[in-house]
């Protein structure tokens, strides 16, 4: 019995592998045949049953064959849309301008120039890598925005601008607190200072204002007794800015405590300057070329000119 089972179960898959066989046999024999029309009607139906892979082989021998003909506009559609889904978003935005450049006057020329934008949009990687694709999605969908000012995926387009300008947001913050993190203070408050300047609204600025005074007491500290005093002034103006404009802040205590460290460093380093200016022997201690003390990383090379915190 069991025996016989097992012979009608290898008898199943042999005809079943003869089907798949067969059927893989006659798509191969349409590939490589001449009938472009009959190509062209199999390529169509593949594309609508969500067979893109069939699909896209067919379109790539029927492109060049069909150039210049009635049917060529459809076709080249159809191909780029095979590209967009497999989700080959580099090939998909290539061939949608293509066909946006080769049919300017088709009623579909505006909706490839937008997708040939939108396939930068979500080649667009996550804020922590390399963000060239982000930038040039945002070039792409603001020239889309240029041309077709009137139409109705302009809408949809500035939505996509603001998402790819908030990865860009997010990416600047948190290179701006990897200064903070590793221990280059005076890098810290000039990029905390660029970000407030090239995202004016940026959601993150409480954070990056107050982080801009921590940057700030921690450059003072580290510094040589000879810049403490400006550099804790500045910290003491950081803090009073923050203070005036987000009084209920919950970074306020912090902030009012680095405050007070600050008067305390101040005190210290006049103090200390006093002291150097009366006696030699002590004053000998401190003759060193270096503004930063310990292993502040040597941010001191960067020139700024006045970094003031964000005002709205």
């Amino acid at each position: 019995m069991f025996q016989k089972q097992r012979h009608l179960i290898s008898g199943l898959l042999i005809v079943l592998l003869i089907a798949v066989a067969g059927c893989k046999s006659k798509f191969e024999k349409l590939k490589a045949s001449n009938d472009n029309a009959k190509k062209y009607q199999a390529a169509i139906a593949l594309y609508n049953k969500k067979d893109y892979n069939k699909a896209l082989e067919l379109f790539e021998t029927l492109v060049q064959r069909y150039r210049g003909q009635a049917q060529a506009e459809d076709l080249y559609y159809y191909y780029a849309y095979c590209n967009y889904r497999l989700k080959d978003y580099t090939s998909a935005s290539y061939h949608f301008k293509q066909f946006a450049d080769t049919y300017p006057a088709s009623q579909r020329a505006e909706e490839c120039n937008f997708m040939s934008a939108y396939c930068y949009y979500l080649d667009s990687p996550v804020y922590s890598l390399d963000q060239e694709n982000t930038t040039k999605a945002i070039d792409k969908l603001q020239l889309f925005i240029n041309l077709y000012p009137k139409s109705e995926r302009v809408t949809e387009a500035s939505k996509l601008i603001q998402n790819l300008r908030d990865k860009l947001e997010r990416k600047a913050f948190e290179n701006a607190k990897l200064y903070l993190t590793i221990g280059d203070y005076q890098a810290a408050v000039i990029d905390f200072g660029n970000v407030l300047r090239d995202y004016p609204d940026t959601k993150y600025a409480e954070e990056m204002e107050y982080l801009t005074i921590k940057a700030q007491y921690q450059y003072a500290e580290h510094s040589n007794v000879f810049k403490q005093e400006d550099r804790y002034n500045q910290t003491i103006s950081f803090e009073n800015q923050f203070a005036e404009k987000y009084p209920q802040s919950k970074f306020m205590a912090d902030a009012a405590s680095l405050k007070k460290d600050s008067e305390n460093g101040l005190k210290q380093a006049k103090n200390t300057l006093a002291r150097i200016a009366s006696d030699a022997k002590y004053a000998r201690r401190f003759e060193k070329k270096d503004t930063v003390a310990g292993t502040q990383p040597p941010s001191e090379k960067v020139k700024t000119t006045g970094i003031q915190l964000n005002k709205n």
